[in-house]
């Protein structure tokens, strides 16, 4: 990929040192540049952290390693040192459930421009439903406390749980339903402190694509009269007249114009009853990127990044076999676990495994420094405004102090 050489065994080259000095875990201030080192056969913590002269612990706490601390071979670790200043911004977003750990929401905020609430829904009529899976209040206030945005998620969920386009067909067909919505999400951002909508819909059909874009600008407009912010996510096309559910419904061009910003949803090529492959590999996440660059500008445009893997029982078979999700740590810690190497795809820009387990054989992909590396170079080739993460439930400690390395984040 441009700008970026495939990593073999050992030092990956410097990631360019960006970030201010920060609070070590340890106490006390030091300054960091961000290294990527890959796990050889014989290697411990200690050994590396010699090699490297850099902080046993530093590297232990960076990395999320459980005592008594054992490596897989092929993986990537951060390593700590000296840095310079980074020489771009980024606004990130990231998804989260109201059910989310309180403590895992305080780690992340600090590297969040946005928080994004998991999900409000709508009735045909457009009446307003909070969240079933929890009370998203407590999460405002704590947003705010960190110097990020809370973003009410809107989503056409039916009573399945599953996205509904009969839902949104209802909605925005009826000039006095849509109103209705727009008139309860403004009362209930008003009441709760949300400064902004997502709207995340969903295997929209093709005859309502115009109604759509109609609808977005009449949310967008409603919102910026009342001093809030719109955003779209966009399913990842790579053409205007890409074919399938997931792709007629939306209007790129439109779309673009209307959000004051848009993500792109650049992840599950891999998932759970696909066969398996990376998450988001970057070949096919450049791209959506290239494509919608011709559609929407770059300022307005985030990428998505997927914060998970998936674990999958082989052989596949289509419509019987279902991966788990795994979070990164996890994926990593299964690999010692089993003794598994870790390989890296230069296509895809991805880590993945084999492993065997009371007889049957699986097959994982997830996120390491280095996929997420090339990401951050994806952003910073095509200067796109930022990121959105699909979604920080799980903690990845490696992941946000690399991109705090590679950008200033956004805070409002």
């Amino acid at each position: 990929m441009d700008g970026l050489q495939p990593v073999c065994a050992g030092i990956q080259r410097k990631i360019p040192a960006r970030r201010e000095s920060r609070i070590s875990a340890m106490g006390g201030e030091e300054k960091l540049f961000m290294e990527i080192y890959v796990v050889k056969p014989g290697d411990s913590v200690d050994s590396i952290a010699r090699a490297l002269n850099a902080n046993v612990e530093q590297l232990i706490y960076d990395n999320q390693l459980e005592y008594p601390y054992e490596l897989a071979v092929g993986q990537a670790l951060l390593v700590s040192g000296y840095v310079r200043e980074a020489d771009r911004t980024a606004a990130v977003s990231g998804y989260a459930y109201p059910f989310i750990s309180p403590w895992v929401l305080e780690q992340t905020l600090p590297f969040l421009t946005e928080l994004r609430v998991f999900s409000y829904g709508f009735t045909k009529e457009g009446a307003l439903v909070p969240p079933n899976l929890g009370d998203d209040t407590w999460m405002i206030p704590e947003t705010v406390r960190f110097g990020a945005l809370p973003i009410l998620t809107l989503t056409p969920f039916g009573p399945d749980g599953n996205f509904n386009n009969q839902l949104i067909h209802s909605v925005v067909n009826n000039e006095a339903y849509k109103a209705n919505l727009v008139r309860n999400l403004l009362d209930t951002m008003g009441e709760k402190g949300y400064e902004g909508v997502d709207i995340d819909f969903e295997y929209i059909l093709a005859e309502d694509r115009d109604a759509f874009t109609a609808f977005v600008w009449q949310v967008a407009e409603s919102m910026r009269q009342a001093g809030y912010q719109t955003s779209v996510a966009l399913a990842p096309k790579t053409s205007a007249d890409q074919a399938g559910l997931l792709y007629e419904g939306k209007d790129y061009r439109a779309l673009g114009e209307a959000a004051d910003h848009v993500l792109l949803m650049t992840y599950e090529w891999g998932y759970t009853y696909g066969p398996p492959m990376a998450v988001a590999p970057l070949n096919q996440v450049r791209r959506v990127v290239e494509y919608a660059l011709t559609e929407i500008p770059a300022a307005k445009i985030d990428l998505g990044i997927p914060n998970y893997g998936y674990d999958w029982p082989l052989p596949y078979e289509r419509g019987v076999t279902k991966a788990a999700t795994i979070n990164n740590v996890q994926a990593v810690r299964i690999a010692i676990e089993h003794g598994a190497a870790i390989r890296f795809d230069d296509v895809a820009e991805s880590p993945y495994f084999k492993y065997t387990t009371d007889g049957v054989e699986h097959e994982v992909w997830f996120e390491d420094v280095r996929s997420l590396s090339a990401k951050f170079g994806l952003m910073e080739e095509y200067n796109l405004r930022g990121c959105g993460y699909w979604q920080i439930m799980e903690w990845f400690r490696a992941n946000w102090l690399l991109l705090q390395d590679r950008f200033y984040i956004l805070k409002e």
